[in-house]
C-alpha cells in the first residue's frame, strides 16, 4: 500500500480538505439530530444521494456525503478528517484504515458489487471494441489516450489488472490518461477529451453522453467489493449509532434494492 499512498497529491488533498469543509458547514435539520458525516468513494455518488435523501425522510437526519477516491478518503481520515462513515470502493483502503485501528471492523459490511467497462463519446462510431485483440485496441484509439482514474485508486488498480491479464497493458500504459479518480476519468471521455475510458459499469449508466463499447469479463480482475464501516473518529464527536443506523439501512432489503436500482451488482461473497 506504500506505493498506492505516494500516488495522493497534494493538490488532491487540498482539493478534498475544501470539499470536507464545505460540508462540514452544511447546517443540519433545524430541531433535528446531528448530521452523519458520510466519506464515499466517488462512483458511488448518485446512489448515495439517493440514499441519503431517503434516510433524511425516514428519520429527519441530515446525511453529509463527501465524494472522491477511495484512497484520498482514506488518507484524509486518518489524517483527522470528521467522517463518521467510510465507504470504498474496495477492501485495501478499509484495511489500511483497519491496521490503524480508525474503523469499527465488527461493524464492518460489504454493500454491493460491480463491473467494468470501456466507454466512448456518444458521438463517437457505434462500434464494439474487441478486448481479445491489443490491435482493436490501439485502433479505436487511434492517437489519443485511454482514459483511467490514477493507480492508487480502486479502480485505477481493478483496471490495471484487466488490461494485464488480457494482455493489452502493454499496449497501452504508456498512452494513459490518470484522472485523480473514476468520475474525473469518465469526465475526460464525456468531453470528448479522450476517445476511450475504463470506469465502473454504474458510471457508464450515470453519464448520457457515453455509451459502453466494451466490458470486461469478471474474470480478468478481483471481484469488485464497495464495503462501509462506521469511523473511530480522533476528535471524539459523531454520533456511532446513528452512523451505524445509516449502514444498517443500506445493508438492509431497502438500502440493497437501492443499489440494484442504480446498477449495482450484489456483494460479492
Amino acid at each position: 500500500m506504500a506505493k498506492a499512498e505516494a500516488g495522493i497529491g497534494r493538490r488532491e488533498g487540498l482539493m478534498l480538505l475544501a470539499a470536507t469543509a464545505l460540508a462540514a458547514c452544511a447546517p443540519p435539520r433545524p430541531g433535528g439530530p446531528a448530521p452523519i458525516d458520510l466519506f464515499a468513494a466517488a462512483s458511488l455518488r448518485e446512489v448515495m444521494d439517493a440514499a441519503v435523501a431517503d434516510h433524511l425522510r425516514r428519520s429527519g437526519q441530515t446525511v453529509r456525503a463527501t465524494y472522491a477516491g477511495s484512497a484520498q478518503l482514506a488518507r484524509q481520515i486518518a489524517q483527522g478528517a470528521p467522517a463518521d462513515l467510510f465507504m470504498s470502493a474496495d477492501e485495501s483502503w478499509m484495511d489500511w484504515l483497519d491496521q490503524r485501528g480508525l474503523i469499527d471492523p465488527s461493524a464492518r459490511r460489504r454493500l454491493a458489487g460491480n463491473g467494468l467497462v470501456l466507454v466512448a463519446p456518444v458521438s463517437s462510431p457505434d462500434a464494439p471494441v474487441d478486448l481479445t485483440s491489443p490491435t482493436g485496441l490501439a485502433e479505436r484509439l487511434g492517437d489519443g489516450r485511454l482514459a483511467v482514474a490514477e493507480a492508487a485508486t480502486p479502480s485505477g488498480r481493478y483496471g490495471q489488472e484487466a488490461l494485464t491479464r488480457l494482455n493489452l497493458w502493454p499496449g497501452v500504459k504508456d498512452r494513459l490518461a490518470p484522472g485523480d479518480d473514476v468520475r474525473a476519468a469518465l469526465a475526460l471521455v464525456a468531453r470528448g477529451e479522450a476517445p476511450l475510458g475504463l470506469v465502473y459499469a454504474t458510471d457508464a449508466l450515470a453519464e448520457p453522453r457515453v455509451r459502453v463499447v466494451a466490458a470486461f469479463p469478471p474474470a480478468s480482475h478481483p471481484p469488485i467489493a464497495y464495503s462501509a464501516a462506521p469511523v473511530r473518529r480522533r476528535d471524539g464527536a459523531g454520533d456511532p449509532v446513528a452512523a451505524q443506523a445509516f449502514l444498517d439501512l443500506l445493508a438492509g432489503a431497502d438500502g440493497q434494492a437501492l443499489f440494484r436500482r442504480f446498477g449495482f451488482a450484489p456483494p460479492p461473497a
